[in-house]
């Protein structure tokens, strides 16, 4: 039987790790002190444009660090698994959003097509259209279940905050008159799936935006963290009942020999 890690550290990724294309200063050594310290590393992302294998290859791109796929957790997994699981009857989905989505879809049995469809899944389309919407909005009123990969409105750029799923999920949500099922951070359908993997004695959660990452923590009793590289730059942005056990500048700033004492100090 395997050892349990000494803790398991959760890592949102935009503002957290990286700036879209940019390693936040100082990523790679927290991760690596982390892993050599025992720590188990878990990447968890409201991102539903990435599968496990692209986050790996973004982090290492953007940090130097080499992270597993199988350690990545994504929206479109948690959407997919939500269709596949607990839309009854589910074989086909529509998706408004990236490659990502259909290809999570496919590894759980879903075909994905435009017609006579069970669900229509949305995330970030960076090429989306008036007709997508228009389609994604008519198969909803036919009755398809109205899925949503997160509801995040925004995401941290080098450049400022860029419109996000949630943006698109809102203009659908008006068209077609239904509220989607949220699958992204902080609901269960997510979270869930992080629960699986943990092996760590210790959890702690680290993020950039308190309503998505710092509730998932509170939902699971984890310890959170919140970092003010990203969404959030200063702690009065936070209301109190997302309020985190600690707050750093930066993921640099999280030493492993002093991270669970510091939470439990807050």
């Amino acid at each position: 039987m395997t050892a349990a890690a000494t803790g398991t550290l959760i890592l949102d990724l935009d503002g957290v790790v990286y700036l879209d294309s940019e390693g936040v200063p100082g990523a790679r050594e927290t991760l690596e002190r982390f892993r050599d310290s025992g720590w188990q590393l878990l990447y968890a992302t409201n991102n539903s444009t990435k599968t496990g294998a692209t986050v790996a290859e973004h982090i290492r791109s953007r940090t130097g660090f080499h992270a597993d796929p199988a350690d990545a957790v994504t929206s479109a997994m948690a959407a997919a698994r939500h269709v596949a699981n607990d839309v009854e009857g589910a074989t086909s989905a529509m998706v408004v959003g990236a490659p990502s989505i259909s290809t999570e879809l496919a590894a759980r049995g879903i075909t994905v097509r435009d017609d006579d469809v069970n669900a229509v899944v949305v995330g970030l389309d960076l090429a989306i259209t008036y007709e997508r919407l228009d389609i994604a909005a008519r198969r909803i009123r036919d009755g398809a279940a109205f899925v949503a990969t997160n509801t995040d409105a925004t995401y941290p750029t080098p450049s400022g905050l860029a419109p996000g799923a949630g943006t698109i999920v809102a203009a659908i949500s008006t068209a077609s008159g239904v509220e989607p099922i949220n699958c992204g951070k902080p609901t269960r359908a997510f979270g869930d799936i992080v629960a699986e993997k943990i092996t760590g004695q210790h959890v702690v959660i680290v993020g950039d935006r308190s309503e998505t990452d710092i509730a998932l923590g509170k939902r699971y009793d984890w310890s959170t963290v919140l970092v003010l590289t990203g969404v959030t730059d200063a702690v009065d942005d936070v209301s109190a009942i997302h309020r985190a056990d600690m707050v750093v500048p930066s993921i640099a700033d999280l030493e492993p020999a002093t991270l669970l004492s510091d939470v439990g100090r807050r």
